[in-house]
């Protein structure tokens, strides 16, 4: 289920018993004895004398204990005729990266945006939709969430089949979706989780009730690897049951603070909502760790760059980096995307993921031209 016959060759069995079938499945021979009597056959050996293949193959016993006579198939050379040939060698796997989104239809945030990152950065994203969303570059004007079912099927059908290296969770669109998730997640206590907890998009939009926060809080902080709130989201998180004044005086440091006492690991906090002349972003782990890292502050704002940051440092993880150094590499990428960022529309501009892709193609032109 689920393979590619790449080709399939058939042959009679002695006295007419049946017929065996040689198929080649992604490169691996599979013999196949279609027995007339219904017989299961073990399969013996598989030669190549000049040119021919042969098959030796020995049939299920009687029910008297008793073996028959050994079977020789055999295949002419003529059905197999690229087979003497070196076979190409099967590709490694990439890293898997399994996220848990809802879609945006502009291609900016969401599960998009996510897909795009994990693809640049070397890995496989699987993608399990969490609600559709109707927006665009300006603001996010209606979601609808999936139902839990559907949320947990998805996800369940692709972690059975496939083995992850990281978890990465964006806008989950209800109450009953970030209960499931939290469950699924709790199956796999060795794989990283990270969440970008998306409360309100760029233009103010609420994607995110009291009761959605307050579920992320309680299930899925404490399984948390990382979470990467912009410094408006740390405070409303940290700060959900004290007074608006108490969360607009917040530090951040007072907010990581209390975040990290809600479970998680570590907690990435960012400041492009801040104000000053830089970005700075800080790290802060429950082992004390702080450190800080500066961006250059780029003009115009932009759809995404949450999803992306999050995203790419879930790549690195799955690429074997340490937590401080996919930190690091994760927003060295996402800053390259800003400064390479586009506006398609007449809203906000769009990270470019695929930025090294296209400075390449520019540097092949201006060889070509010289």
């Amino acid at each position: 289920v689920g393979v590619v016959v790449e080709d399939v060759r058939c042959a009679h069995l002695p006295q007419g018993e049946g017929e065996a079938i040689l198929v080649l499945v992604q490169r691996y021979l599979v013999l196949v004895i279609v027995d007339l009597r219904r017989r299961p056959a073990k399969v013996n050996h598989l030669s190549d004398d000049q040119g021919h293949f042969f098959v030796t193959y020995e049939p299920a016993w009687h029910a008297g204990g008793s073996i028959e006579n050994l079977g020789q198939i055999h295949f002419p050379q003529a059905c197999w005729p690229d087979w003497h040939a070196p076979m190409t060698q099967i590709a490694p796997t990439p890293p898997l990266v399994l996220t848990f989104s809802a879609t945006d239809p502009s291609g900016g945030a969401g599960l998009q945006a996510d897909l795009l990152t994990l693809s640049s950065i070397g890995c496989h994203a699987l993608t399990v939709v969490t609600g559709i969303t109707v927006q665009d570059t300006v603001g996010v004007d209606a979601v609808l969430a999936l139902e839990a079912d559907w949320v947990d099927e998805q996800a369940r059908a692709v972690l059975e089949d496939m083995q992850v290296a990281a978890f990465k969770l964006g806008m989950l669109a209800s109450v009953e979706n970030v209960a499931v998730i939290a469950e699924i997640v709790a199956d796999y206590p060795d794989v990283p989780l990270l969440i970008d907890p998306i409360l309100s998009s760029g233009r103010g939009d609420e994607l995110s009730s009291d009761d959605i926060q307050d579920a992320m809080i309680e299930l899925l902080f404490p399984q948390a690897t990382l979470i990467t709130p912009n410094s408006l989201e740390a405070r409303r998180l940290a700060f959900s049951d004290d007074s608006e004044e108490d969360e607009e005086n917040a530090t951040l440091d007072e907010c990581a603070a209390r975040l990290l006492e809600m479970g998680c690991e570590y907690v990435l906090i960012t400041g492009t909502h801040e104000r000053g002349p830089e970005v700075i972003n800080t790290l802060y782990g429950n082992n004390g760790l702080a450190r800080a890292y500066s961006w250059e502050r780029l003009p115009g704002s932009y759809h995404g760059s949450g999803c992306t940051l999050t995203s790419a440092i879930a790549a690195c993880l799955a690429h074997g980096l340490s937590m401080e150094e996919a930190v690091a590499e994760a927003q060295e990428f996402t800053w390259q995307t800003l400064k390479a960022g586009f506006r398609p529309g007449m809203g906000q501009y769009i990270p470019d993921r695929m930025f090294w892709a296209r400075e390449e193609d520019e540097g092949a032109g201006d060889e070509s031209q010289a």
